[in-house]
């Protein structure tokens, strides 16, 4: 493996953490102890800056360039976003409606077609009684309440997990 420039992330396909190297994990390191490095990232990561700073935690995120792009969000060196979790609410939804109409008033008949009140139904039928003369019946509350528990979908893309790596020994980078 070549010499690594300090502060430098790489992804291992094994669980140890190599000679030299820190697991991007979050973790607060002294600055006593890591100057070099700590001169590279500062406070970015977090730390307090006076005894110690933090290394980048990539656990769970998806690393991605800084800087901006035409038609892109401008992003800022140690920002972190996005969430594994989201509740979907109806602000989120595709616009849509579930328009319904009735009438207190009597059919005029007993015949299904497009937009027609039915009336008094009598006959032989297979599902319901011998029906004659008016009647009320109440709507499925399934039909026209809300429903849904707000419990959060699973956010995550497709991934494959490795072990990120930061080099706090190693070639000092050169201002370019």
């Amino acid at each position: 493996m070549s010499t690594p420039y300090l502060g430098e992330i790489r992804l291992f396909a094994f669980p140890r953490i190599p000679s030299g190297w820190f697991a991007c994990d979050g973790s607060l390191k002294p600055i006593a102890e890591y100057e070099a490095l700590y001169t590279l990232l500062g406070t970015t990561f977090g730390g307090d800056g006076i005894n110690t700073f933090a290394v980048p935690d990539l656990r769970g995120r998806l690393p991605i360039d800084m800087g901006r792009g035409a038609g892109l969000t401008p992003r800022a060196l140690g920002e972190s976003s996005g969430t594994e979790n989201v509740t979907l609410l109806s602000p989120n939804l595709p616009s849509h409606s579930h328009t319904f109409m009735a009438t207190t008033s009597l059919g005029t008949t007993n015949a299904l077609s497009s937009s027609v009140e039915l009336g008094t139904v009598s006959g032989d039928l297979m599902y319901a009684k011998d029906l004659t003369g008016a009647h009320a019946y109440g709507m499925s509350p399934t039909a026209i309440s809300a429903t849904g528990g707000n419990l959060p979908h699973d956010n995550t893309m497709p991934t494959l997990t490795a072990s990120f790596c930061i080099a706090w020994a190693g070639i000092y980078p050169s201002q370019g």
